[in-house]
């Protein structure tokens, strides 16, 4: 049995709920439809072996074939539809067919089991159920004392026995409802915990792809861009040295652009593989900022002093650790790369500086990388640029701070620090 919808209950997805309830309940109506079938069929094999006979047994079989009609009509179909209209009229033909056949036999009362449980299967809300048993319990007791003479002696003496069944039915019918309607609010329950689940999922799913988004829009930024940016400007002073005929310049040039080309190749691998960034594999920290600056060099002809002294045995810069140590190599190189960038295309400058070292307080333990110029430093409003922007947020992720402030002899100053893995010395 299904109580019915007054308002009270939940709003949220009430299609997709009542597709599955209704489903669920099509699977016991079934079987509700096999056991009153059934029922009334050992009604009928009863009557005539209990001796019945003549007239009164055709007028019991009369009203057997109007329930079993009426059930077909209407009682199967709002057994389904939950229709209380059409509910209502089978009762009515319930009720009467039940009472005539009892009235021509007490074998009859067998259409009890079957005609209680129709009413609070049927009715709804409980309250319609409960009437409609006490109506059939009173029609029931005047056929079995209209069996009986009708007078009052019998009817007193059914009167006890349709009580107690009554009451069990009552019982019974509230405690199937009761327990039918929990079911059902846990099945409304579990559908929209399993709604919800499906819902932070694609939430979990959208905000990965963004996530994803962002960290391959900043690894391009930091690599792929800056090395074509160099490739167009070492590409603009061949052009210019083979104007003026200037051939060994011009080679030197196009070196640079085949070695930044296929160091951006690699770049654009490594992305696609999710490897760490190809200036780090098989490297420390100290030798790929190395590399960086000679490559600086080679590119703009600004001279860059790199300083590592007692930074390359430190475990947050030494590459091949624990991934918290490669995150912490892979936020340090960006930095440095970014920082060049800006000098390469604001500074103007004529030296830059990199210093890498490691700076133990005692309870903790800092890698500090600065990265200095002596030119003009940058632009108003370059700090909130989509380089330094990056490069801030790739500090916060892994617990450091971000710096960037005029030089102490002008230019500017980049000054980078993050936990290093290990603690203090």
């Amino acid at each position: 049995m299904t109580t019915a919808d007054d308002g009270d209950g939940p709003a949220a997805d009430p299609y997709e709920t009542a597709d599955l309830d209704d489903a669920a309940w099509d699977r016991q109506v079934v079987w509700w439809d096999r056991t009153f079938v059934a029922i009334v069929l050992l009604t009928v094999a009863a009557l005539p072996l209990s001796g019945q006979r003549g007239t009164s047994l055709w007028v019991a079989y009369v009203a057997m074939a109007a329930i079993l009609g009426a059930y077909a009509a209407w009682g199967a179909r709002a057994a389904r539809s939950r229709d209380q209209r059409t509910a209502a009229a089978y009762v009515v033909v319930l009720i009467a067919g039940t009472s005539v056949t009892v009235a021509q036999n007490g074998v009859a009362t067998l259409l009890l089991f079957g005609a209680f449980t129709q009413l609070w299967m049927l009715l709804e809300p409980e309250r319609r159920a409960v009437v409609a048993s006490v109506v059939l319990a009173a029609a029931t007791t005047v056929g079995i004392a209209y069996q009986g003479g009708f007078d009052l002696p019998t009817l007193l003496e059914a009167a006890p026995q349709m009580a107690i069944a009554l009451a069990f039915a009552i019982m019974l019918g509230l405690w199937v409802a009761t327990t039918m309607r929990r079911s059902e609010e846990r099945a409304r329950l579990l559908h929209e915990l399993r709604r919800a689940q499906a819902e932070l999922a694609e939430s979990h799913h959208a905000a990965g792809v963004a996530a994803e988004r962002e960290r391959l829009a900043r690894e391009i930024h930091d690599t792929l861009a800056q090395g074509f940016t160099s490739v167009v400007t070492q590409a603009q002073a061949a052009t210019a040295a083979l104007d003026r005929g200037e051939q060994d310049r011009a080679r030197e040039r196009l070196l640079v652009v085949e070695q930044t080309a296929r160091d951006n190749l690699a770049e654009a691998r490594a992305l696609v593989a999710a490897f760490a960034p190809v200036p780090l594999q098989g490297s420390t920290l100290a030798e790929a900022l190395r590399r960086l600056a000679e490559r600086f060099t080679a590119e703009t002809g600004t001279p860059v002093m790199l300083d590592v002294a007692g930074a390359t045995e430190a475990p947050a810069v030494a590459v091949g650790g624990a991934t918290g140590h490669a995150a912490a190599d892979v936020v340090l190189l960006r930095a440095a790369q970014e920082a060049l960038a800006n000098v390469r295309r604001h500074a103007g400058a004529r030296a830059v500086t990199i210093r890498l070292t490691r700076v133990d307080t005692g309870t903790a333990a800092d890698v500090r990388l600065e990265v200095t110029d002596d030119g003009r430093g940058l632009p108003p409003g370059q700090v909130d640029g989509l380089g330094l922007a990056g490069m801030r947020e790739r500090v916060s992720a892994v617990g450091g701070t971000l710096a960037v402030e005029p030089g102490e002899d002008g230019g500017t100053r980049v000054e980078v620090h993050v936990p290093a893995a290990g603690g203090a010395a």
